[in-house]
C-alpha cells in the first residue's frame, strides 16, 4: 500500500472512501423526493434567504456590556449610569411638569380671568348703557347730567374693554368674530341713540321709533355678541384651570422608580459588602425624597389656592354677572315699556320672562334663597364677604318689584301714563322711585362683584411663583441626587484598584 502524501502525522493512515454506487438513468427522478445527506434545505419559492446580522460595532457594544457586567466594578459602573440617569430625568420631568402647571396658574391669573371679568363687563356695560339711554329718553328736557354722564360712560367703558380685548386675544380664537362685531356695531347704535335724543327734544315723535330700533340692535346684536365673547372667555378660564390644578403623575410614578432603584442598589451592597450606609447613595435618596415632598407639598398647597380662588372668586363671580346683565335687561324692558306708550305689549312680556329667570315665580314672601333663578343662585354661591352685600340687592329688588306693580296698575288700569313714568323715573325723587330702587340693586350687586373679584386675587396670586419654586428646586434636586450616587458608587470602585 502506497503511503499517504500530506502533512498527517507519521503513521497515519486514512480510510477509503467508498465509492458512489452507479445510479440508474432515470434514478434522480424517480426517487422519494429526499435530500441526499449533506445537501441543503430546499426553500419555498420566493422566500428570501437574508437574515439579521448585527454590525460589527453592534457586536462591538454588546461584548463590551456583557464583559463589563461580568464584574463587580462593571455592574457598580452600569448601575452608576441607571441611577445617574433615572435621577437626572425624575428632576427634568417634575420641573417640566411644575412648570406646565405655572404656565397654566400665571394665565388664570393675568389673562383667562381678566379677559372672563373684561367680558362679563363689557356685557354689563353695554345693558346698562341701554337702560340709561331710556332712562333719559323718558326725562327728555329734564335729563340730568349723570344719567347722560353714566351713559356716555359706559359706551366708553365698552369701547375700551373690546379694545383691550382685542389686542389680548391671538388672531385664531373664536373670540376675534365676537369682538369684531362689538367693534363694528357699537358705533352704530350710539349714532341710534344720539338721532332719538335730537328728535325727542325737539318732540318729534319719530324719536321713540329710533330708540326702539337702537334698542333692538342693542339687544339682537351687540348683547348676544357680548354674551358669546363671555362664554368664549369663560371656557378658556375652565380650561386654564383645569392645566393649572393637574396631577404630575409622570414626576410620582419617575420617584417611586428611582427610589426603588436607590433602594435596590443600597440593598445589594449591603448584602455583599455588609455595610449599612453608602453615604452617597442615602444623600441621593433624600434629594429624590426632598424633591418629591416638595413636589407634593407644592401641589397640594396651589392646588388648595386654585381651588379656594374658583369657588370664592371667579366660579360665583360668572353667575353674579349673569344676574347683574339680567337685572339690567329687566330695567331695559321696564323703560322700553314706558317708551312704546302701549303700543305693544312686547316689553311688558320682555320684562315678566327676565323677572322669572331672576328670581323664578316666586313672591318676595319666599326667601331669595329657596327661589330659582340667577340672583338666588348668586346669593347662593356668594362667598362670606359678598353675602351680605347680595342679600341687600335681594331686598332692594323685590322693592323694585313692588314698585314696578304699582305702576304697571297706573298705567294699565288707571290708564295714567303720568303717574306710571312718575313712580318709574324722576329727575327730582331719587328715594321712591322704581328707579331707586333699581339703582340700590345694582350698586349691591356691585359691591359683591368687587367682593368676589378680590377673594379670587388674594387666593389664586402667587401660585404661580410657587410652582416655579419648585420647578428650580426639583431641577437641582435631580442633579444633586445623581451627583451623590456617582459620588457613593465612586468610592466603591475605588476599594477595587
Amino acid at each position: 500500500m502506497a503511503t499517504p502524501v500530506g502533512n498527517s502525522a507519521p503513521g497515519a493512515t486514512f480510510p477509503a472512501r467508498p465509492s458512489a454506487p452507479s445510479a440508474a438513468p432515470g434514478a434522480a427522478a424517480a426517487g422519494s423526493g429526499a435530500a441526499p445527506p449533506g445537501s441543503p434545505v430546499p426553500r419555498p419559492a420566493g422566500a428570501s434567504t437574508k437574515h439579521y446580522e448585527p454590525s460589527a460595532p453592534e457586536r462591538g457594544v454588546r461584548a463590551r456590556l456583557a464583559k463589563a457586567t461580568r464584574t463587580p466594578p462593571g455592574r457598580l459602573r452600569l448601575a452608576g449610569v441607571v441611577l445617574a440617569v433615572l435621577t437626572v430625568a425624575f428632576g427634568g420631568l417634575t420641573a417640566w411638569q411644575l412648570e406646565t402647571r405655572a404656565s397654566a396658574a400665571d394665565r388664570v391669573v393675568s389673562y383667562s380671568q381678566p379677559l372672563s371679568r373684561d367680558a362679563a363687563e363689557i356685557h354689563r356695560s353695554l345693558a346698562d348703557a341701554a337702560t340709561t339711554a331710556a332712562s333719559g329718553f323718558l326725562l327728555a328736557g329734564t335729563e340730568p347730567k349723570d344719567v347722560r354722564a353714566r351713559y356716555e360712560q359706559d359706551l366708553a367703558q365698552a369701547a375700551k374693554l373690546v379694545s383691550q380685548a382685542a389686542a389680548r386675544t391671538t388672531s385664531t380664537s373664536p373670540a376675534q368674530a365676537s369682538l369684531s362685531r362689538l367693534n363694528q356695531q357699537l358705533p352704530v347704535y350710539a349714532g341710534l341713540v344720539e338721532s332719538a335724543r335730537a328728535d325727542n327734544r325737539q318732540g318729534i315723535p319719530l324719536g321713540g321709533a329710533y330708540l326702539r330700533y337702537a334698542s333692538e340692535q342693542m339687544q339682537t346684536v351687540l348683547l348676544p355678541a357680548a354674551a358669546e365673547l363671555n362664554t368664549i372667555e369663560n371656557h378658556e378660564l375652565v380650561v386654564d384651570y383645569a392645566a393649572a390644578q393637574s396631577t404630575p403623575w409622570g414626576a410620582y410614578v419617575l420617584a417611586v422608580l428611582t427610589l426603588a432603584a436607590l433602594g435596590w442598589v443600597q440593598l445589594t451592597l449591603f448584602r455583599r459588602t455588609n455595610r449599612v450606609f453608602n453615604i452617597g447613595l442615602l444623600g441621593a435618596t433624600a434629594a429624590v425624597l426632598a424633591g418629591t415632598l416638595w413636589l407634593a407639598v407644592a401641589g397640594l398647597t396651589t392646588g388648595a389656592a386654585l381651588k379656594k380662588s374658583d369657588l370664592e372668586g371667579a366660579f360665583p363671580l360668572q353667575a353674579l354677572n349673569s344676574a347683574r346683565v339680567d337685572v339690567l335687561t329687566a330695567r331695559l324692558a321696564e323703560n322700553l315699556n314706558l317708551v312704546a306708550r302701549g303700543s305693544t305689549a312686547t316689553y311688558a312680556n320682555q320684562y315678566a320672562d327676565v323677572t322669572k329667570r331672576l328670581a323664578g315665580k316666586a313672591d318676595k314672601s319666599t326667601p331669595m334663597r329657596d327661589r330659582a333663578g340667577t340672583l338666588s343662585n348668586a346669593l347662593i354661591l356668594a362667598p362670606a364677604a359678598a353675602r351680605q352685600s347680595l342679600a341687600t340687592a335681594a331686598d332692594q329688588y323685590d322693592v323694585w318689584q313692588d314698585r314696578y306693580r304699582a305702576a304697571r296698575t297706573a298705567e294699565v288700569d288707571n290708564a295714567d301714563y303720568q303717574g306710571a313714568l312718575n313712580a318709574t323715573v324722576s329727575a327730582t325723587d331719587s328715594t321712591s322711585t322704581a328707579d331707586a330702587a333699581f339703582n340700590a340693586t345694582d350698586r349691591a350687586l356691585a359691591q359683591a362683584a368687587d367682593a368676589e373679584q378680590a377673594r379670587f386675587t388674594a387666593s389664586a396670586e402667587g401660585t404661580a411663583g410657587d410652582l416655579r419654586l419648585a420647578a428650580g428646586a426639583a431641577a437641582v434636586l435631580g442633579l444633586v441626587a445623581a451627583a451623590a450616587a456617582l459620588r457613593g458608587l465612586g468610592r466603591r470602585l475605588a476599594e477595587y484598584r
